[in-house]
């Protein structure tokens, strides 16, 4: 898997040299919530470009382009795009292209097992490099996205996480042996999110907005859809369609520039959302979709989240803390959830 980590070092550094734009880190971890199992840690880093081609030539560009917009004409999703038509028609949308890579790591709860404990969640990791087109103007945004992956101990989940766990003196889990095997996954994602503004101008710079969000994953590492959004309420909130977690298209970018945007140094705000998933194929629970192996997991079609945090921006650099709590994804555990959080870091190039 090295030349893999090559090309994402070389295609993550080269633009970043090059052009200007949205880095962004996202950390998930459980030990936020005291624990050590299950989803037990993502770590995402993306890059997204200022309304600037990246390259004169990517894999499928056009066909994501496609597939977001169609400019010189109505959108192929007509009134699904959530695109005002004008801009559509006047060719006004604004096109970025992004760059990811994310390792996620799932673990049992026993870490001193050393074979796979009956009824717990299977030992499993997972690391994807995504290439991905946006369109968007000051009410929405399209997203695709094209993610290529790996499971099993080409993710370098264990290796990861032992020296985490070494630097800050935890035991290692003792059960990696027993993860589930090495499988090149190829996914595609597609998001849609719109924007609605409660309170656009309040006193000394109040404000309150939130976000709309659908979206699918049809893939070999995860099959799913989801419905949900976010309601933001703040002091000169910062105007972009970030997302506050890892997720498949978690990317930060801001709005059409229309002038709504707040022109102030700073901004703090709570967050709060839900959001409802439809899982039809997860690789961590289903296991590798063209090997036999059996997870000793049942999968959760219906997962529900809720979540909550806070966000601060002091000019081009922005945190934000966000707690989830999700629903129980397999059925053999007879725990009713569990819960983790999420840190972000966004720099504005």
């Amino acid at each position: 898997m090295r030349p893999l980590l090559l090309i994402c070092l070389l295609l993550g550094v080269s633009p970043l040299a090059q052009s200007e734009g949205y880095l962004t880190f996202y950390l998930d971890n459980d030990l936020f919530a005291g624990t050590d199992r299950n989803y037990s840690n993502g770590a995402r880093l993306s890059w997204i470009s200022d309304s600037k081609p990246l390259f004169n030539f990517a894999p499928a560009k056009e066909t994501l382009k496609d597939l977001i917009s169609e400019p010189g004409g109505l959108s192929r999703f007509g009134l699904l795009s959530g695109f005002n038509p004008d801009n559509v028609r006047e060719e006004k949308l604004e096109l970025s292209y992004g760059l990811s890579l994310t390792q996620l790591m799932f673990t049992p709860e026993t870490f001193d097992a050393p074979t796979q404990p009956i009824g717990e969640r299977r030992y499993a990791g997972w690391l994807g490099l995504g290439f991905s087109v946006h369109a968007r103007d000051e009410k929405a945004i399209n997203s695709a996205e094209l993610i290529l992956g790996t499971t099993g101990s080409w993710s370098l989940a264990e290796k990861s996480q032992n020296l985490i766990h070494d630097i800050r003196s935890i035991e290692r889990f003792e059960g990696w042996q027993d993860q589930i095997p090495n499988e090149v996954t190829l996914d595609f994602s597609f998001l849609q999110k719109r924007r609605a503004a409660f309170l656009p101008d309040g006193p000394r710079g109040l404000r309150a907005d939130g976000l709309f969000e659908w979206g699918t994953r049809i893939g070999t590492f995860r099959t799913a859809a989801r419905l949900g959004g976010f309601f933001r309420v703040g002091f000169n909130l910062p105007a972009d369609f970030s997302d506050p977690r890892l997720s498949a298209l978690a990317y930060s970018h801001r709005y059409f520039d229309n002038g709504n945007g707040d022109g102030r140094d700073w901004s703090a705000y709570l967050l709060f959302g839900l959001t409802g998933n439809v899982i039809l194929h997860d690789a961590t629970l289903d296991g590798p979709l063209f090997r036999s192996f059996d997870t000793g997991n049942t999968r959760e079609p219906w997962v529900g989240e809720l979540f909550a945090g806070f966000g601060l921006r002091w000019r081009v650099l922005e945190f934000s803390y966000v707690h989830t709590w999700r629903s129980r994804e397999f059925e053999e555990k007879a725990s009713e959830g569990f819960d983790f959080g999420s840190l972000a870091v966004r720099l504005q190039l």
